[in-house]
This record gives C-alpha cells, structure tokens and sequence, in this order.
C-alpha cells in the first residue's frame, strides 16, 4: 500500500531505524541501499527523509502503546536539551552556533530538547524539539549577522509538558536541570497537580514564611546556610505554593566536588527521598549518550534541515527499539551494540577467509 505525504511511513522508518542500529560509521542512503543489494533505491530512500517532517506527532503514535504498557503512578517525566556537534554541515536554521557549556565556547551544532519518561520498567522518549535559529538579526555590539530562536526552551519545555497532560500520561514527578527552573514552569507543573524537583541557581531569591513573601523580604538560596543533607521550607519569589530546599555536594569523576541546590514542590519528601528521586534525571543523560553513539544521531551527511530532522527523528526512534530489546534481553544498549558489532566482524572474517580459498591465497 502507497502512503500519502500525510501518513508516517513506518515500512521504510523500520529500515531507516535498523540501519542505524546496525551501522558502525556514517550512515547514508547509498550506504543502506548497498546493504540491501540495491533492493530499495537510493532514491526512495531520499524521498522518505524528504518529503514531510516527522514530529513528536508521529512519535507519540509510535510509542503510545509501550507507554500505556509500563505506565505507574511513581514514573516521572524528564526534560533536556543536549548538543552534537557539526561542524562540517553547512549552517541552516537548525544547525547553528550554540553555546556548549561542558566546552565553555560556542560550536556549529544541533541543539535538541527532550522529554523523556521513566519508571523501574523502561525508558521511553515521548517528544524532541530540535531548536531552530530561525531568526537573523545584527549583533549591536559586531555588526555581524547572528541568528535567534524565535521559540526559547522553556517554551518548548512547557509544550511537551502540556502535550503529555493532554496525552494523559499516568506520571508523578517532573525532572530537569537550572536550565529549566523557572517560575513559569514549576507553576505550569504546580497547576496541573504534578510535582517537580528542579535543580536552581545558588541566586535564586526565597522568602522563609509567607509573612516574609508579602512583606518583600526575600534572601538567595545560597545565604540560607544549608548544609549537606538538610531541606528547608520556604516560598520561591513569584510562586505562592511552599516549596521545599535542599543542598547537596556531590563528587565528580574527575574528584572535582561540586553543590546542588535542590527545590521539591512536594514538602512531605525528606532529603534523601529528594535527591534519590532526583537521581533518576540522569536517564536522560544516559538517553542522550544512547542516541549519539548508538543510533547514529550526528552520522548523516543529510543537508537539508528537513532531512537532517527527519534523521534525527528516526535516531530517537531506534533509541526507542533499541530499549525495547533491551529490556527482553536483559542486555543495555551498548551490550546490545557490541554484540552486533562481533556478529558483523565474524560475518566479515568469515567473507574474507572465503575470498582468499577463492584466489589461493594462505593464512
């Protein structure tokens, strides 16, 4: 059956998919129509990359039925935005200068937000935003064009969150980093009856009774003297409900120590229920580690910013098959990688030792 340019054509993002589960370098169209003898053209193969843009529209559709499988009362939903950069790509609206703070500098690369949801049972990417810098404007300071995004994160954060509350998605928790701690986003999560536990910035001004907050006397987090393992009641600036702090030092892999302060909307956890939930933010991180070095995210030389999205999109959704075999095999996805990279190494020596009998070349 032929698909009109409006449906999601799941035949060829199954291929597309597999291919980038099983590809070790750069993945192509030629590349995958090689594989396959030239059973599916190269160019059939450009036209599903090019002819819509897939969305978390369509991602949705695909993980709906997991989703409603796993879902528990204690999953949380987690957000971020993660960079890869491509430096080689010609620059569009989606890949652009960002800033990459684990370099300290901006990189010609793509930024994408995501939400993810977790519980004990799975990991499962429920909507992405690739950012677009789709605005040029003259920077004052050098006279030279730069680009903006016409929609910021926290914008895109509070979609994805709304999405997921129409989507009734059965989740307790939402999870994320500084980047996404506005007021505006814990009072979106605050009325719709969910909690959150965001990290905050040491500056960030509360007030320690609601006497303090309608008089005005607010302090920053850091002066609230806290010390490891202790939380603290107070009301942010801008947001009525009480909320809760915590302080916590962590240790790097590098020795380097480090603080967090903590905000929970829900005043009934302790501390180490805090940062134990917390904790489950770095599946996000692990989801993004995954999507690079597993599923080929920065490995197409695709140019167009449709068919690069549109990549990007079929990475996120082998992550989402290669979770699922995790979970039957009990292996994670590198495991699973590796174990795939041995099978085509044997197939390979196997070849090899047959084209040397063929000519009459020894070991």
């Amino acid at each position: 059956m032929t698909s009109n340019n409006n449906d999601l054509d799941k035949d060829m993002l199954d291929i597309y998919s597999d291919y980038l589960i099983s590809s070790f370098s750069f993945t192509t169209a030629t590349g995958l129509s090689a594989m396959l003898d030239h059973q599916l053209s190269h160019d059939k193969i450009t036209r599903f990359l090019s002819q819509r843009s897939y969305t978390s529209k369509d991602l949705w559709k695909l993980v709906k039925p997991t989703i409603r499988q796993i879902e528990t009362e204690n999953g949380c939903l987690i957000f971020d935005d993660t960079i890869e950069e491509k430096a080689y790509t010609d620059e569009n609206d989606i890949i652009a200068w960002h800033v990459d703070h684990s370099k300290g500098r901006s990189v010609k690369a793509v930024n994408i937000l995501s939400g993810i949801y977790h519980n004990e049972k799975a990991t499962v990417p429920l909507a992405f935003e690739v950012v677009k810098k789709d605005q040029e404007f003259v920077d004052a300071t050098t006279g030279k064009k730069k680009r903006r995004s016409g929609i910021n994160k926290n914008e895109y954060f509070r979609s994805i969150f709304k999405t997921s509350i129409a989507n009734a998605i059965t989740f307790k928790y939402v999870l994320s980093d500084i980047w996404f701690g506005s007021k505006e986003n814990m009072q979106l999560v605050i009325e719709n009856k969910k909690h959150f536990i965001f990290a905050v910035k040491k500056n960030r001004l509360v007030a320690l009774s609601h006497n303090d907050k309608l008089k005005g006397n607010f302090k920053n987090v850091e002066s609230l003297g806290l010390e490891h393992g202790q939380t603290i009641t107070c009301f942010f600036k801008g947001i009525d409900t009480k909320m809760l702090v915590a302080k916590q030092f962590f240790t790097n892999q590098d020795e380097s120590t480090g603080t967090l302060y903590l905000a929970a909307s829900d005043t009934n956890l302790d501390f180490d229920q805090v940062t134990t939930i917390y904790q489950k933010r770095w599946k996000i991180e692990e989801y993004h580690k995954s999507i690079k070095s597993n599923t080929g995210l920065a490995k197409s030389p695709t140019k167009t910013a449709r068919t690069q999205s549109n990549h990007f999109f079929a990475a996120i959704f082998a992550f989402f098959k290669l979770e699922k075999l995790s979970r039957l095999t009990n292996l994670n996805h590198f495991a699973l990688k590796s174990k795939l990279y041995i099978r085509a190494l044997t197939s390979s020596f196997k070849e090899l030792v047959k084209l040397r009998a063929q000519i009459g070349i020894s070991a």
